[in-house]
């Protein structure tokens, strides 16, 4: 004879099923739970990673590679008052920058440079293939500098640097004639927050970081070199 089950026994096995199904939900939920977890931790561990590494990147011009070069800083006369060793700074740390980095033919030594710059004050009047063709280098390095101040105009409470030029790489020739290779703009600001002051740092601080900000974007361009994940300029 069959096995014939009562009320109570058909409750008692439906309540057990349900308990089965509820472990198994909270079972496939918590591993559901668990594998977002990982996953958040493996995110936030590689986030950590970049902010803390660096990324290799590319020239942006290779065109210096085996030619003899030199860097020429042409700045407004406000910029020179203001900060008056300016020019042969900038012309010393990026034309060392880039020798020490790019596999240059030559390249015109700073002093040298500024020596016979001062002695031919009409070189600002040149064009800068027939400037190139005079100092004897495959490529001329211009770096325009129409910006280089430490405070907003106006506002001599608060730091705000900024530096800006246009830089550009010109090849001269026989007949006085230019072809410019490369140009890009180059920008940087320090400090990069808001509301600092003298309080916070000291000018000489604010002028040297802004030059070493500028100094490296002007001259990565022309190598390969490591850079932050998430640069600050």
């Amino acid at each position: 004879m069959p096995v014939r089950f009562t009320t109570a026994t058909r409750r008692s096995r439906r309540t057990r099923r349900r308990a089965v199904v509820a472990l198994a939900s909270a079972a496939l939920t918590a591993t559901v739970l668990t594998g977002c977890a990982i996953g958040a931790l493996i995110g936030g561990t590689a986030q950590a990673y970049r902010e803390s590494s660096t990324r290799t990147v590319p020239a942006d011009f290779t065109g210096l590679d085996g030619k003899s070069f030199a860097v020429v800083i042409s700045a407004d006369r406000m910029i020179q008052a203001d900060f008056p060793t300016i020019v042969p700074e900038l012309t010393a740390r990026i034309s060392q920058r880039i020798a020490d980095n790019v596999q240059v033919s030559g390249w015109i030594p700073p002093q040298d440079l500024m020596t016979y710059l001062f002695n031919n004050p009409d070189w600002v009047a040149r064009p800068y293939g027939v400037l190139a063709t005079d100092l004897g280098v495959d490529r001329l390095i211009v770096v325009d500098l129409y910006e280089f101040r430490l405070n907003a105009p106006g506002n001599r409470y608060l730091w705000d640097g900024l530096a800006a030029a246009t830089l550009s790489v010109v090849a001269g020739n026989e007949d006085g004639g230019e072809a410019r290779l490369f140009e890009r703009e180059v920008r940087v600001k320090f400090p990069d927050e808001s509301g600092r002051s003298p309080l916070d740092y000291n000018a000489s601080v604010v002028s040297s970081a802004l030059m070493a900000r500028f100094i490296d974007r002007s001259t990565w361009s022309f190598y390969e070199h490591e850079e932050p994940y998430y640069p600050d300029y």
